[in-house]
């Protein structure tokens, strides 16, 4: 791979469930080849019955062309995974856990010719669980990658767009792409930062989008009119991949292009 060539990479947003996975298996491989991505992100953290991940899973969605998962604050709700995570290093869970957590919150990964980049995975602090400072954890573990290549992506899973975009802004310059996820909703506010950071609030989700964020309609609204506990089972119909393609400099780490998109899966339908 040339050095001064646009390293293309594909940010895939929340895999939810089994009909998440079996988009990505059915479109992904011929998307990564007429999209010419060299390489891919997804988040995976709800890929497993719509919350949760199993080591089964993974290796599932990383047959299926997918480089290395991202995930979030349901990292840990099958509990297999506490086990196996260490035995799993293309799943990161976020990287403001405490120490002595099982897992890892960052890598760099080597692709062609000797090429590398770096993900770092954070979780947002604001209407979620109280972890580490995102902006200080990261900020420090950007550093240590940075000793390895300048082509870093960033996944923050959070609730509040406010903190994502905040974090955008503390990281321009010094990561390539910050891409938020967890809400399940693209939002339409991607853009190259003034440092040439790609940003974009959340990357949307890959799964049902005949549903309420990939759960049955049904089970949702039931949900919201009755205030009762509900089993919430994942959708099935109408399925899409969502997420972005970022273009990076490969010597100096900068983005040139970020576009979202959604792939429908038309063999459903």
């Amino acid at each position: 791979m040339e050095r001064d060539r646009k390293l293309r990479v594909l940010f895939i947003g929340d895999v939810v469930g089994k009909p998440g996975r079996r988009v990505i298996s059915r479109l992904l491989p011929d998307f990564r080849k007429e999209s010419n991505i060299d390489f891919c992100i997804a988040n995976g953290e709800n890929a497993a019955g719509g919350i949760g991940i199993t080591s089964e899973v993974v290796e599932e969605l990383l047959a299926s062309g997918i480089d290395i998962l991202t995930s979030g604050n349901h990292i840990w709700d099958k509990k297999e995974i506490v086990k196996r995570i260490d035995g799993l290093p293309r799943l990161l869970r976020p990287s403001n856990y405490p120490d002595g957590v099982p897992g890892r919150g960052a890598a760099v990964v080597r692709i062609a010719d000797g090429v590398e980049i770096g993900i770092l995975n954070v979780a947002g602090r604001v209407f979620m669980a109280s972890l580490d400072c995102p902006f200080r954890v990261s900020e420090r573990k950007i550093k240590e990658i940075r000793k390895s290549t300048p082509v870093v992506f960033v996944d923050i899973h959070a609730e509040a767009t406010a903190e994502k975009i905040a974090l955008g802004w503390f990281l321009d310059g010094l990561v390539s792409a910050v891409i938020g996820t967890h809400t399940h909703v693209q939002t339409a506010d991607e853009r190259i930062l003034p440092g040439g950071t790609a940003y974009i609030s959340d990357a949307g989700m890959t799964g049902s989008f005949d549903s309420v964020i990939g759960v049955k309609k049904e089970h949702v609204l039931q949900r919201f009119l009755t205030q009762m506990p509900i089993r919430f089972d994942v959708a099935g119909d109408d399925l899409r991949i969502s997420g972005v393609i970022v273009e990076v400099d490969i010597a100096s780490g900068k983005a040139s292009r970020i576009e979202r998109f959604q792939c429908r899966n038309t063999d459903d339908q």
